[in-house]
């Protein structure tokens, strides 16, 4: 049987750095998996993403020590069934705002009689195509699931949704959740940062994992003093944005603080 090492790691209480992967790129996926983050962000709600760039960006990550997390556009049970079978052991899921959709999400990860997966894994990736004989039998111990709260609704029914057995882990979205309180594009915040450090101690509290996107050292200390366990650092295109952009300034204006001597 494959095991789940995020969820391993996870559950033994490290804290793991990860990276957004939203250009839908094998190449990129492989290049940010050889940096040696603990685990990589596949995502299919805002990125480019369906079912075969994730298969083939999944296949790309395979050989090394990054765990791949893949956030689906939405929490529906069939999607999520054809994710698995690609492999996928950690899911995502976005835009959760109470215990009743936090247990369907547990009911679509597991099996008979603990949910409501089908059952068709010999013909795909996840059993390596039947070649693991007992997978059915072993599977769902190895899934995890990451509910991502982001909105005052998900937010007031934290503690419920805490409480929702097999739930592993708790992120909290802070662009949808400063949006949701009236503050669009204002991630940063001081009533939001407020808001995800409380999440985070209750989360704590219950011993669940919480998770951050946050490319702000001085948020991330914030944060993982909260009780953040699994903080993602940064995101492909942002990076790729903003590194491109500063190498042409610098050699428009001729200023070249901070640049390095390149690769190449």
């Amino acid at each position: 049987m494959i095991r789940n090492r995020f969820k391993e790691r996870l559950c033994a209480g490290e804290l793991l750095y990860g990276f957004w992967l939203g250009l839908s790129e094998p190449f990129t996926a492989e290049i940010c998996a050889g940096a040696g983050f603990d685990w990589l962000l596949i995502d299919g709600e805002h990125g480019p993403n369906d079912l075969r760039t994730i298969f083939a960006q999944l296949q790309a990550i395979a050989p090394y020590a990054s765990a791949p997390v893949v956030r689906p556009p939405q929490g529906d049970h069939v999607l999520i069934k054809q994710l698995l079978e690609t492999g996928v052991q950690t899911l995502l899921i976005p835009m959760v705002e109470s215990a009743a959709q936090a247990r369907h999400l547990v009911e679509a990860m597991h099996y008979p009689p603990e949910g409501i997966r089908g059952v068709g894994s010999s013909i795909a990736r996840a059993s390596r195509w039947g070649r693991i004989a007992d997978y059915s039998a072993r599977a769902n111990a190895e899934m995890c699931l990451l509910v991502q709260v982001e909105t005052r609704a998900g937010m007031d029914a934290l503690d419920e949704i805490l409480a929702v057995p097999h739930v592993d882990g708790v992120f909290f979205g802070a662009a949808d959740l400063a949006a949701s309180y009236g503050l669009l594009g204002q991630p940063n915040h001081p009533d939001i940062v407020a808001r995800i450090e409380a999440g985070l101690r209750a989360a704590r509290a219950r011993d669940m994992p919480g998770g951050v996107l946050c490319g702000d050292p001085a948020l991330v200390q914030r944060y993982r003093d909260a009780g953040a366990r699994f903080i993602a650092i940064g995101v492909d295109s942002m990076l790729l944005a903003a590194a491109t952009s500063k190498l042409l300034d610098a050699y428009r204006s001729g200023h070249f603080d901070g640049l390095t001597g390149s690769a190449y």
